[in-house]
């Protein structure tokens, strides 16, 4: 049996949406009724007032953070395990990221640690929604707002995640998403900025497609982007959208069923968390090995990999990038909590459409392969 990391989980609603996208030939990011349409639904899900659709993730924070202001000169404090994308973003716009420690428990943004490294040139605070599991939102919120400072998230693992019954997305003054093909929700290639302020979603939908000008097309507002969603992509994610909860619900049965499975090593792994305070929607199954198993991780995985079981290492924190350290811009003992998670964790696969008889391969090789590890 050959099972794969993830797989996009696709229905008849979206090969229905793209025909007609394909019949009409509305196939740009131009034109098509499906744009329009995926973002006022997505904004919905969010609970947030504006969504602006874009080519992806990145692009998404990029348009978020230079939408509302952020420049060059400007610190912008970000969660340091992630996917690097969220450091790019930052950093196309100029300003200069600052790594900001882990919660051991959630992998997520420590606010102890925030509170530390601000300074006179912190302009803005991201957190990351890592692995599906929210940000403790109501401290960053706090302490942002004691030093006037934007907070932004990084949503892109994390839709339809809920802190204190709020949707993320809806928690900041403006947020990314992702629809890569991993994604909870996914057209493929795409994202999303979502926010509640006219002026930020107004900016960023003007620079997303090449910032022309209102009265005469080719006098250009700013410097823009091309980076517009095609009307195919956003006709997938009309058609995601009609299942939405249906596919949060599945991340969150295929943890519960993993976290059933490997109950009884919690002397070996740290499995995921919920926080009382917390929906996660269990983007992956992300989980670290304890200390006596750590140092054998490209072993297990490797022998995941004999059997048919794909895998993927967890993210490699800001503070120990080597482009970034060559650089000087951060020094490895900048962030000891996330160091410990760094090369210790790895994901199980999580796709939506993972089989029941899948989900039993997996859980039964990993324990045979963590028993011989054990032992």
């Amino acid at each position: 049996m050959q099972v794969p990391v993830s797989r996009p989980k696709l229905s008849a609603e979206e090969i229905a949406n793209v025909n007609q996208a394909l019949r009409e030939n509305a196939v740009s990011g131009v034109f098509g009724e499906f744009l329009g349409r995926f973002e006022t639904e997505f904004a919905a899900f969010c609970d947030a007032r504006y969504a602006v659709s874009c080519s992806n993730g990145t692009t998404a924070l990029h348009l978020a953070l230079a939408a509302a202001g952020v420049k060059e000169g400007d610190e912008v404090l970000v969660s340091t395990l992630t996917n690097m994308a969220s450091f790019f973003a930052v950093l196309y716009c100029g300003a200069k990221p600052i790594p900001v420690d882990i919660d051991l428990d959630t992998l997520t943004m420590d606010p102890a640690d925030l509170a530390r490294k601000i300074t006179p040139k912190s302009r803005a605070v991201m957190v990351v929604h890592l692995f599906g599991h929210p940000t403790d939102m109501d401290p960053v919120n706090e302490i942002a707002r004691a030093h006037n400072l934007l907070v932004f998230e990084d949503c892109a693992e994390a839709h339809g995640a809920t802190y204190k019954g709020k949707k993320v997305g809806s928690l900041s003054h403006a947020s990314g998403f992702s629809f890569f093909a991993n994604k909870v929700l996914s057209t493929g290639e795409g994202g999303m900025v979502t926010t509640d302020d006219p002026k930020v979603a107004a900016k960023a939908r003007s620079l997303k497609a090449l910032a022309f000008g209102a009265s005469n097309k080719f006098m250009h507002e700013d410097i823009g982007y091309n980076y517009r969603m095609t009307n195919l992509q956003a006709a997938i994610g009309c058609g995601q959208m009609q299942r939405a909860d249906e596919l949060v619900e599945r991340r969150r049965e295929i943890a519960r069923f993993y976290g059933d499975a490997l109950a009884g090593y919690a002397d070996h792994l740290a499995l995921p968390i919920e926080k009382p305070w917390a929906k996660s929607v269990y983007w992956m199954y992300h989980l670290v090995l304890k200390d006596h198993l750590a140092p054998h991780r490209a072993a297990i995985m490797a022998d995941l990999k004999a059997v048919g079981v794909e895998t993927r290492e967890g993210f490699i924190p800001y503070n120990l990038q080597e482009i970034f350290l060559k650089r000087g811009w951060t020094r490895e003992q900048d962030c000891p909590n996330a160091n410990k998670v760094a090369y210790s964790s790895f994901y199980l696969p999580t796709g939506p459409d993972i089989s029941a008889a899948e989900l039993d391969y997996v859980a039964e090789k990993f324990k045979r392969i963590l028993d011989r590890f054990i032992r």
